[in-house]
């Protein structure tokens, strides 16, 4: 993914999920993993530590709107579900600019819960879906985020910007992605936020639950599930 050598800035690495896939897809580049909470960065230390011992990987706990690095300092920049908290996301993305090289490159990657269709469709699985993109829009975040993304890197100032659709895609035929991803990722993400959605009145308790169900009915042998992320890519000119 990146040439040997080169240096390379993830931004908001959490608990290290992504990092580990950068560093099997990477492992002659050099990383700077940043985070604004010390547990995580720990956690990701310690997941990548035991994952892929010899990466080269270096640790920092900073704001994303205040990293303390120089401009020019990297040759990539790698964002992923990020942007989805961030309530001024062009101007992060702007931000991070300063520190590509000239001719350096970013990649971000973001979800869009509008993006999610199922069957058997139901107005209740939709609603329960709604809540937390409305929630998330409180909080100063954008569940959505994913299909804004050209608009975003292009008026944060990136050239050549590009998005790429990845959908996921599940049924009966694919068991893994059916627990992986429908169960154990989406569903779940979606019920975490039952008692935020009844305490702000989003929905009835009934209906969140009639939602719920009919979520889960699309794991079973006769459902499906779809849902798109967005990888975008662009870069500083020279």
């Amino acid at each position: 993914m990146y040439p040997a050598g080169s240096r390379v800035l993830e931004v908001g690495c959490g608990v290290g999920a992504q990092t580990v896939h950068l560093v099997d897809s990477s492992p002659g580049a050099h990383f700077v993993a940043v985070d604004r909470s010390a547990d995580s960065l720990a956690k990701a230390q310690a997941r990548v530590t035991a994952h892929a011992p010899d990466a080269h990987v270096r640790w920092r706990r900073a704001d994303l709107f205040a990293l303390p690095f120089p401009d020019g300092e990297f040759d990539h920049i790698f964002v992923c579900f990020v942007l989805e908290h961030l309530a001024a996301a062009q101007r992060a993305l702007a931000g991070l600019r300063r520190l590509l090289r000239p001719g350096g490159s970013i990649t971000v990657i973001e979800g869009d819960h509008g993006s999610a269709f199922f069957h058997p469709d139901s107005a209740y699985a939709r609603a329960a879906i709604d809540c937390l993109v409305r929630l998330q829009a409180d909080g100063g975040g954008n569940a959505l985020v994913g299909r804004q993304l050209q608009p975003l890197l292009a008026q944060a100032g990136y050239d050549g910007v590009r998005v790429r659709p990845c959908t996921v895609y599940a049924d009966r035929t694919r068991p893994e992605l059916v627990e992986g991803f429908t169960r154990s990722t989406f569903i779940a993400m979606i019920e975490s936020v039952r008692d935020d959605a009844l305490a702000a009145a989003l929905i009835t308790e009934t209906d969140w639950d009639r939602g719920i169900a009919d979520l889960r009915r699309t794991a079973d042998d006769d459902g499906t599930f779809h849902y798109t992320f967005f990888k975008a890519t662009g870069t500083r000119s020279a």
